[in-house]
Formats: C-alpha cells, structure tokens, sequence
C-alpha cells in the first residue's frame, strides 16, 4: 500500500508555490514601494551623520551588487522557494496529525492548521518583534536579533501546541469553555513572548513608513498561509471526491453493474465489448 505521506508532500509543494508567488507578487507590488522610500531614507541620514562627524565629501559612494530590478526578480523566486519549503513542513506536520484522525475533513483541518501555523510562526513573533525596514539595525547585533526571533518562534510553535492541548484536555466541557480556556492559554503565550529582551537597536525611521511597512508585513504572511491552507485544502477535497468515484465504480464491478452503459456485467469500462 503506497505511503499516504506522499500524496500529502506532493500537496505541499504545490500550494507551497502558488503560496510562495502570491506573498512575493505581494511584496513586489506593495512593499517594494515602501523599501525603497525607506532606503533613501537610510541614505539620507548616514549622509546627515557623516556630514556631522565632519567626513563629508570623504566618504566613498557603494554601488549596489545587483541592479533593484534583479532584486525585485530575485525577490519573487525567493519568495516561491521558502513557499516550498513552508509547505513541505506543513504537509508533514498535518500528516502527523491526519494519520491519528484520517476521517476528519481536509478542507477545515487545513484551514484551522494553518491558521494555528500562522499564529505561531508570524503573528505571535511578529507582535513581540515587529518587521524592520532594510538598513534598520546595526551589522553587529545581527547574531543576537536572530536568536531573539528564533526564540519567539519556538515559544510560538510551542504556545500553539499547549492551546491545543487545552481544547484537547477541555473536549468534555461545554463549547465556550473551551474556547475561553484556548484563548487565555493564547494570551499567557503572548505575555511570556514580552519576558524575552527588547530589540537592541533603535528604529530610526519615519513612523507612518515604519506602520505601512509593517502591517504589509504581516499582511504578506497572512496572505501565504491563506494561499497555503487554501490550495492545500482545495486539493484535499479533490483527492477525496477521487476515492469515493472509485469506491463506488469498485463497488459496482464487485456487484457486476455495468460501469458503462451497453456493457457486459463485469466488464471493464476500457475493454471493447465481447
């Protein structure tokens, strides 16, 4: 019997693309725009600083590696290869999940899973350390700005499977009780996200540049694990419309229906007519 993880991959890498290129035409669209005004932001005030320390007309002008159309590009196919790679690990996860209660609907299941992945993996992080403009930051706290949101990561994975286990654990209990107990359990999550340390750089930037670009962000994840969950949970259905055709064209030969009208009983519906 084939590995029922299979199908479930070929799933994932599917609606991982199309997830993929719908965040980066986003980006490409919306936030690039905004990237840009935010880089000559940047530009403008290391020119200020320089011109303040007394180095101006010292300081020697950097050419950008690449062209900002090549970036642009660079930025969509970017954006389709971590799509891939976000629905590869979906796909696995939900098979975990799928192999314990394989009745449940695909169409719901990948909904509410990836709704729960996109609390975990952008919201939560995303509220304790909000995206930053290019050029925001300073090259030497790099390493420490990762760990920081790595760890918010893992305390959101992990805040995520405690509210499951709750609702799990609360399963007896009536409806609202268990929606209330969820959402306290998401909120102590949140709050145990704002004991780890601040960022350590300053955010020089213009505040309404700094909103826009940061709402798009976190509008850019949401839109991926919508496509995602979506895409995922549309092949889902399909794959069972599928079996339950053949259940019923395997139950017909098995009760010698003709499959094809002027057929023989038992005959199969590619063979010619004897």
């Amino acid at each position: 019997m084939p590995s029922p993880v299979l199908p479930l991959l070929g799933r994932g890498l599917v609606a991982g693309a199309a997830a993929g290129l719908a965040a980066g035409l986003f980006s490409l669209l919306l936030a690039e725009p905004l990237m840009d005004r935010a880089i000559r932001a940047e530009e403008k005030r290391s020119a200020a600083q320089e011109h303040a320390r007394g180095m101006h007309g010292t300081a020697q002008h950097h050419e950008e590696l690449f062209a900002r159309s090549t970036q642009h590009a660079g930025l969509v196919v970017t954006a389709v290869v971590a799509g891939l790679a976000v629905g590869v690990l979906f796909a696995v996860a939900y098979a975990l999940v799928h192999r314990r209660d394989p009745r449940a609907a695909p169409w719901p299941r990948a909904l509410v899973f990836a709704g729960a992945a996109f609390a975990a993996v952008s919201l939560l992080p995303g509220l304790r350390y909000p995206a930053n403009p290019p050029g925001v930051g300073d090259s030497a706290t790099v390493g420490e700005r990762q760990a920081l949101w790595l760890a918010s990561v893992a305390i959101g994975v992990l805040g995520m499977f405690l509210v499951r286990q709750v609702y799990v654990r609360l399963s007896a209990r009536a409806a609202p009780v268990r929606q209330i107990g969820a959402a306290l359990t998401g909120v102590a999550v949140l709050a145990a996200l704002f004991l780890l340390p601040d960022n350590p750089d300053p955010v020089p930037v213009d505040a309404e540049l700094l909103w826009d670009f940061r709402v798009l962000s976190v509008a850019s994840h949401a839109l991926l694990w919508a496509v995602l969950a979506a895409v995922f949970g549309g092949l889902g259905l399909r794959a069972v419309r599928g079996g339950a055709a053949r259940g019923v064209i395997a139950g017909a030969r098995a009760a010698g229906v003709p499959s094809r009208p002027g057929a023989a009983p038992g005959t199969s519906p590619t063979a010619p007519p004897p």
